[in-house]
């Protein structure tokens, strides 16, 4: 069994390799292989033959996205094209496709949340781009795992584009100052990158100790997010209770941190198919005892 990690070196791809460290996977990066450039990414894959291709590497600067087309055309590029590219060249190796796509490719109009059978409707480049990746895989293969997911946060990857967390920045701010300003708005749910590997795992059918369980999950999209909802404000409040810091948290709307790109109010994504992730606030106390250690 030969499983390739594309972007192995960031936040989620460093989780991955170490649940499938058994497998020795193949660790790829943008020093090892252009995931827009469909002829060389075709001869690297087609070299590997792997049974399983998981792709964990994402433009993801969303506001970076709206400063110019360039960018947007940059973010289709890795967002949209390349999975397609990954997707055409897996149907002829006869592999499966794991692709992680996010909460902002819907609208955020359903303040119940959205099924993993919910059409898209993105409000901002971003969204648009990641939404592009999720058609050109449904067009290139049948035999995919298309896992959405929000809010990641974790232990930092290796990659000098590995980004900070809204968890990591509250715990960091926490410690410089006593009050702090936080959005009340924008409820949707956090992810600890640990879990969501863990989760890729089962879903790809492997057990204990990466032995094939029997149990097989159909092909088709998945939403993987640690559960209870929240707003960014209420998760600060609880972060900062949990970590046993006493530091005043102010909520405020969205418009006194102007960004350049909308984001959907509502983006709750909905477990239907799948397990449910234990709550978010028990991923966060073991992130902040792994912090302190």
């Amino acid at each position: 069994m030969k499983i390739i990690i594309i972007g192995h070196k960031g936040n989620l791809g460093q989780q991955l390799m170490k649940v499938f460290k058994n497998l020795n996977p193949v660790g790829l990066d943008r020093e090892d292989i252009d995931i827009t450039n469909e002829k060389t990414l075709s001869l690297k894959i087609t070299e590997l033959n792997p049974q399983i291709v998981i792709n964990a590497s994402a433009y993801n600067d969303v506001n970076k996205c709206e400063e110019s087309e360039e960018e947007f055309e940059l973010a289709k590029k890795i967002n949209g094209y390349g999975p397609g590219y990954l997707a055409k060249i897996c149907k002829k190796l006869g592999a499966v496709l794991v692709h992680y796509s996010t909460d902002y490719v819907f609208k955020g109009d359903k303040e119940e949340g959205y099924l993993e059978s919910d059409i898209g409707g993105p409000i901002q480049n971003y969204g648009e781009s990641k939404y592009l990746g999720e058609q050109e895989i449904k067009k290139g293969t049948e035999r995919y795992f298309l896992i959405r997911t929000s809010k990641l946060f974790g232990p930092s990857g290796v990659s000098e584009f590995s980004k900070k967390s809204f968890i990591d920045i509250m715990l960091d701010l926490g410690r410089k100052k006593k009050s702090i300003e936080v959005v009340d708005e924008e409820v949707s749910c956090f992810t600890y990158t640990p879990d969501l590997a863990e989760a890729t795992r089962k879903l790809l059918g492997f057990g204990k100790g990466n032995s094939i369980s029997s149990r097989k999950w159909a092909f088709g999209n998945y939403h993987f997010v640690n559960e209870n909802p929240c707003t960014w404000y209420e998760c600060a409040v609880k972060l900062f209770k949990i970590a046993g810091e006493k530091v005043e948290v102010k909520p405020v709307p969205a418009e006194q941190f102007p960004r350049l790109a909308k984001r959907p109010a509502y983006s709750r994504l909905l477990n239907t198919k799948f397990p449910k992730l234990r709550n978010w606030e028990e991923a966060v106390k073991e992130y902040i005892d792994f912090r302190n250690k």
